[in-house]
């Protein structure tokens, strides 16, 4: 496995690897979590796949197995800033408006989002494999840009499989379980870079 990053200014570069991770987010929210999110019978593709965003995914051989969107909680976009600060606005209505408290806006924190990894890695060592890389990815790209600190709306479940990885990640926001697919979601948080051992132990 391989990890790659890049923005839309550069997916070129990876010839159909942009396109191939908008597949597999289709398949996985809209098949099979059965997401009301824009679509159609390819790609799954919404207002923060802008110019501002950053991708980093998984390859093996070539094909795509996993990957995320992220970008700085300053981002802009039109009437957009990014998916927490504007569910919180109330400008995404299946995302209720108290997950987060408060609002941010800082170059230090960004936002991950559309984390995806195929159901064709079906060895957990192989998505576990798969995701540490992606995490890795990002985590190096938001630190280029100067940020210390990753935050998502995602599963509130995935706190424990960061934390195996080496993220100290926590909780920061209201859970809540989603009527479209029935699992529970909240904010979650964690540094740019890895705990070390020592720290990971105590």
């Amino acid at each position: 496995m391989e990890n790659i990053t890049f923005t839309l200014s550069d997916l070129h570069i990876h010839g159909t690897a942009f396109f191939d991770y908008l597949k597999l987010r289709k398949q996985f929210f809209v098949d099979t979590l059965r997401w009301d999110i824009p679509h159609n019978d390819l790609f799954e593709m919404d207002q923060y796949d802008n110019p501002l965003a950053h991708y980093s995914l998984v390859l093996r051989e070539g094909v795509v197995l996993g990957g995320m969107r992220a970008m700085s909680t300053t981002s802009h976009w039109g009437e957009h800033t990014y998916l927490v600060r504007d569910a919180v606005a109330g400008k995404l209505p299946n995302i209720p408006k108290q997950i987060y408290g408060s609002e941010v806006d800082n170059p230090e924190v960004w936002e991950c989002t559309r984390l995806v990894i195929s159901e064709e890695l079906t060895q957990q060592h192989d998505r576990v494999r798969c995701l540490s890389l992606i995490l890795d990815g990002m985590a190096e790209t938001a630190r280029q840009h100067g940020a210390s600190e990753l935050m998502s709306l995602t599963r509130a479940s995935l706190v424990r499989s960061l934390r195996q990885l080496g993220w100290q990640c926590d909780r920061v926001g209201e859970a809540y379980r989603s009527p479209d697919d029935g699992h529970r979601y909240a904010v979650l948080s964690m540094p740019t870079s890895k705990v070390t051992e020592a720290e990971f132990v105590h």
